[in-house]
């Protein structure tokens, strides 16, 4: 005889929706000097923890920069670690004048609840808190469940990089980071390098460029070389399927006083966003960077003085590993439908996690793959609870099946 399909647990949507519009409400932007980023987020989601009865601890990482986690036991037996995982800090809104809303407005309109941060992430960490509220109160579970408000996503990961390091990583399981993913399973994110290329010429008069090495010219060129560079990674590594080809673009290119038009100056600057899909030897694509430029620069005399400022590996987890499977069948679940698997443009806090504690982890959560980082950003209100709910059904079906026996 068939067996029924199991309950997703019951969430509570309308308590995920207004946590989200009240974290939302909150600017935590992560800005260059900041002392107080997430402290305000931080103390709302501990206040809910306590509400919950969740034991939970705060890790100052830098001076107003707290990591908040919880340990919530399932109280059936033994059994795997699950963690969830998200970020309250939030980029710039930039001008607010750009925006058809009120950044920090949380308004709902048109089924869509606007302000920076709705989708990148808060609506994820309010649908993850809820979700795990919900497996709670449906009864007993084995194991247990981490739920992991970390610091510095938008920045330097400071965040990952510390919870990576602590004795509570060492005992998780599997990882579901809910970033904003438009309904994509993604089991792999691109990697990341940021490069500095400080050019170093001789200032000259304007009028005088025989006397000059002159940097802006070698940028231009060294930019050129840029594009070469990525042709060649894309016949040395090829298309992934999902994370599609290396990318190598300038972002950056600084040089001269725009009040002093008849100078050729002796410095420029020229910043680079890489990134890598898994299989890219990162020292490989940097040594090709800083022989293409440096080859560039020297027909003008120019030096170029290379600086990796970050470096964050592509990773890729297998699609049958035990937190994907739980997460596809949490998602048929609800959706009644495999969900499709994609990978992350970026990196997330993920990255960190797997690159510096080895932990297998796998991106969904709710918002546009592409509407991170823009103006007028929104989630649809109807996703807060669908992805609450594919997240309690998903813990439910890897705690229960780990502990069985049937994912180890």
């Amino acid at each position: 005889m068939a067996t029924a399909p199991p309950t997703v647990p019951v969430v509570d949507t309308e308590a995920a929706v207004a946590l989200t519009r009240d974290l939302v409400r909150l600017r935590t932007v992560n800005a260059a000097g900041a002392t107080e980023v997430e402290q305000p987020a931080a103390r709302l989601v501990q206040r809910l923890f306590a509400d919950f009865g969740w034991a939970y601890e705060v890790m100052e990482v830098a001076p107003g920069r707290p990591n908040t986690v919880a340990v919530v036991e399932g109280g059936g037996g033994d059994g795997p670690t699950l963690m969830f995982e998200g970020h309250v800090d939030v980029v710039t809104e930039g001008d607010p004048a750009d925006w058809s809303v009120d950044p920090y407005g949380a308004e709902i309109r048109e089924g869509k609840l606007w302000g920076r941060g709705a989708a990148d992430m808060k609506s994820g960490v309010a649908a993850m808190i809820y979700a795990v509220r919900a497996l709670q109160l449906a009864g007993p579970f084995p194991g247990r469940i981490v739920v992991g408000v970390l610091c510095d996503e938008e920045g330097l990961m400071l965040g990952a990089k510390a919870f990576a390091a602590s004795p509570l990583a060492r005992g998780v399981d599997g990882v579901i980071v809910c970033e904003p993913e438009g309904y994509e399973v993604c089991a792999c994110a691109r990697g990341g390098i940021r490069l500095r290329l400080d050019l170093h010429g001789v200032m000259a008069h304007g009028a005088m460029p025989q006397e000059a090495r002159s940097p802006i010219a070698a940028g231009a060129r060294v930019v050129e070389a840029l594009t070469g560079v990525q042709e060649w990674a894309g016949r040395r590594y090829g298309t992934h399927p999902y994370a599609g080809h290396v990318t190598v673009t300038p972002t950056v290119l600084l040089g001269g006083d725009p009040d002093q038009l008849n100078v050729i100056p002796a410095h420029a600057v020229v910043g680079v966003d890489v990134r890598t899909v898994p299989g890219v030897d990162h020292a490989e694509l940097i040594d090709r960077v800083r022989k293409s430029t440096e080859g560039a620069a020297f027909a003008f005399g120019v030096d170029v003085d290379l600086t990796v400022v970050d470096d964050r590996p592509a990773i890729e987890l297998a699609e049958d590993h035990p937190v994907v499977t739980a997460l596809v069948e949490g998602h048929r679940q609800v959706h009644g439908r495999t969900p499709a698997f994609g990978a992350v443009p970026g990196t997330t806090d993920g990255t960190i996690l797997t690159r510096d504690a080895g932990l297998a982890t796998v991106v969904y959560g709710p918002g546009g793959k592409w509407i991170a980082h823009q103006k007028d950003e929104y989630v649809e209100v109807r996703e807060i609870g669908e992805y609450a709910r594919v997240y309690a059904a998903a813990a439910r079906a890897f705690l229960t099946s780990a502990s069985s026996g049937g994912t180890k």
